[in-house]
């Protein structure tokens, strides 16, 4: 079986992980403590020269010499990641939101490929649409300007009093109004429903 990790660069400690980043690791009194996961072995390196200098491992087990104390050393070292289990759980999660747009990607760009008249098709289908969508759109802001146009008709000749609305001749200006008054009133119903 292959080895979980392997030194690298020359830096002790420090082993390289199959993602891509460097986890530092150091031995103290038969127990082997991990530092953690960073970005470059520069970065795990010094993390492992801190823990050595806190330890007071002699100064040739360090990985930079040149660092002549452990105050020195701890500014060098980088700043810690805290990960918690909420942090690993988003990451999971963003991580297969990710796999899963990148599939539908490579999906439509395959599908585009083999199939360039379903997008015409697809594009036409939504330009008629959105002219339906127009169409219907019209007619409806038509009917509410021909329903004021009565109601203001017949409100303007019952103020008129050009016909009394008992009258047969005004009996029409009467049911015009009655009309677009129930018309109103259906309308607000429906709107409220919604």
């Amino acid at each position: 079986m292959p080895p979980r990790c392997r030194e690298t660069w020359g830096y002790r400690g420090v082993c390289a992980r199959t993602s891509g980043s460097f986890s530092a690791k150091i031995r103290f009194r038969g127990m082997r403590l991990v530092l953690g996961n960073f970005e470059t072995a520069n970065e795990a390196a010094r993390a492992y020269d801190a823990v050595a200098w806190r330890l007071k491992l002699p100064h040739r087990t360090l990985n930079f010499l040149n660092v002549p104390t452990r105050e020195r050393a701890q500014e060098l070292l980088p700043l810690p990641r805290l990960i918690t289990n909420e942090d690993r759980h988003d990451n999971r999660r963003r991580e297969h939101r990710l796999g899963i747009a990148e599939m539908d990607e490579e999906a439509m760009a395959l599908w585009r490929q083999r199939f360039p008249q379903d997008i015409t098709n697809e594009r036409e289908f939504y330009v008629q649409r959105r002219a339906e969508r127009e169409k219907r759109r019209a007619e409806r802001a038509a009917c509410r300007e021909d329903k004021r146009t009565r109601k203001a008709d017949a409100q303007f000749n019952m103020r008129l009093g050009a016909a009394s609305p008992w009258e047969s001749d005004g009996g029409r200006y009467l049911h015009a109004y009655i009309e677009t008054l129930e018309e109103d009133i259906t309308e607000e119903e429906s709107g409220n429903k919604e």
